[in-house]
């Protein structure tokens, strides 16, 4: 019965609370909503993570290995890279990073979700590529946070 209480209050914390990381201004978060081509030779990345499972938890994202900042519920990033080349972006989860590899075209907006996925002791986190519709549809809903903030 104590592992059950014990299992249920873990599980609880995960999806509870809210946490909250360092925001721009609505006119920065209104500029990056008009989803605007990036600089000439460059691709453009949305990193968000959308709903509010594992509120409580800020999750680490990194691009080429460079701190892009933390997450935290209803909140994005967008960072223009080289393009026409690959790139890494990475998360941080449970045990050790998640990592995607994308093929960023010059000119191209790129729409990546972080989600949230159980884990043995703490949530992890996971990312995926989404279509430019879904992306947008979602990011306009999100807010803008300050980038080059990362736990480790």
């Amino acid at each position: 019965m104590l592992k059950k209480i014990m299992l249920i209050a873990l599980v609880s914390t995960l999806f509870a609370g809210c946490a909250s990381v360092p925001m721009e201004g609505i006119e920065k978060t209104t500029e990056a909503q008009k989803f605007n081509p990036p600089s000439e030779g460059n691709s453009g990345l949305y990193i968000y993570r959308s709903g509010s499972v594992g509120g409580s938890l800020k999750k680490d994202v990194w691009v080429d290995g460079k701190c892009i900042g933390e997450t935290a519920p209803n909140v994005f990033f967008y960072e223009e890279v080289e393009g026409d080349k690959e790139h890494k972006i990475s998360t941080e989860s449970e045990f050790s990073p998640n990592d995607l590899i994308i093929k960023a075209k010059s000119g191209m907006l790129y729409f990546i979700r972080q989600y949230i996925k159980m884990g043995v002791f703490v949530g992890g986190a996971g990312l995926e590529i989404v279509d430019e519709e879904s992306g947008k549809e979602a990011v306009r809903d999100l807010k803008l946070a300050t980038k080059g903030t990362c736990s480790k």
